[in-house]
Parts: C-alpha cells; structure tokens; sequence
C-alpha cells in the first residue's frame, strides 16, 4: 500500500517504502508470534530466554542493550520470567549493582523445546525469499538499524543493480 501523502516524488517514495517495511514486519510477527503464545509466552518473555539459551547469562544492562529494550519494560518481563520460575536473577558478589540473569533449568527446557519450530517456521516465512534477496535484505535492514550512512559494500551488488535499474519505473 502506497502513501497517499502527496509531496516530492522522494518523500512519497520514501514514506511509501517505509509503510510496506512495517506492515511487512508487523505481519511477519503476528504470524510468529502465535506460535510463541503457543507456549504461554509474550514475544518480550521469548526473546529474553531465547538471548539467554544463546548468549548464556547475561545482566540485565547487557539484555537490554542486546534486544533494543527500556530497563523499565526489562524488568517487568524478566519480573514475570521470574515468578515461573523460567529464570532467576543473581546478584554479584564484586559488585552488588549488577544483577545477572540466568535460565533456571525448567527456562531452559522450555525454550530449548521451542525455539527449534520457532527458527523452522521463521526459516519457512523467509523461503519466501532466494537466499540473495535474504542476505540484500539483511544488509539493507542493518543498514537502515545502524542509522548512519555505510559504505554501500554493505549491500550486496544484486541489490545495489536492482536499484539503479529501476529508477526509469518510480
């Protein structure tokens, strides 16, 4: 779906391409994240046990950082997290500030049963793609995430012909 804003041909193209990266984005993960509700938890509880089963224990500033979260929304999911009994939390003995975070061995047995269908069905959605067009993808969305302007070897040349060949069609 196109704006309907009516501007510069460069602005129009832009909000436009913006509108279908979000309702791409928006509908890819309500597909998801049904089959994570399916094992009782919120999209914010998965990712944070997912972090862990990956990464091992980490504090809760390092979490954080690594799923572009609040402190404050953190907390609360790792809060709920807790009170399951999917994951404890762990004070420092060096420094009593830092708080790690850890799967408890039932976390583990969750996630572990889950995240394999939960990466197949992500592995299927993107199928949708050829192996190129996913790695141009990848490298456009990191460098739009990145929010500065890399050099354009981060984008495959694929895509960087597919852009100049059609400006004639905008």
């Amino acid at each position: 779906m196109p704006t309907h804003y009516k501007g510069a041909p460069e602005t129009e193209r832009a909000l436009s391409c913006f509108i279908n990266f979000l309702r791409a984005a928006d509908s890819l993960s309500a597909r998801l994240d049904a089959r994570i509700e399916m094992g009782g938890l919120t999209h914010g509880q998965f990712a944070v046990m997912e972090v862990l089963l990956h990464l091992g224990p980490l504090n809760q500033c390092e979490l954080a950082r690594k799923l572009l979260r609040s402190g404050g929304n953190l907390t609360v999911v790792i809060d709920n997290l807790e009170k399951r009994g999917l994951v404890r939390r762990q004070r420092q003995k060096a420094d009593r500030r830092m708080v790690v975070v850890q799967l408890t061995p039932s976390g583990r047995r969750l996630i572990a049963n889950i995240f394999p269908s939960h990466a197949e069905a992500i592995t299927a959605e993107m199928s949708r793609l050829s192996p190129g067009e996913q790695e141009a993808l990848r490298a456009l969305c990191r460098k739009l995430g990145r929010g500065d302007k890399e050099d354009s070897a981060v984008v495959p040349k694929a895509a960087r012909r597919q852009d100049h060949g059609s400006n004639s069609s905008k």
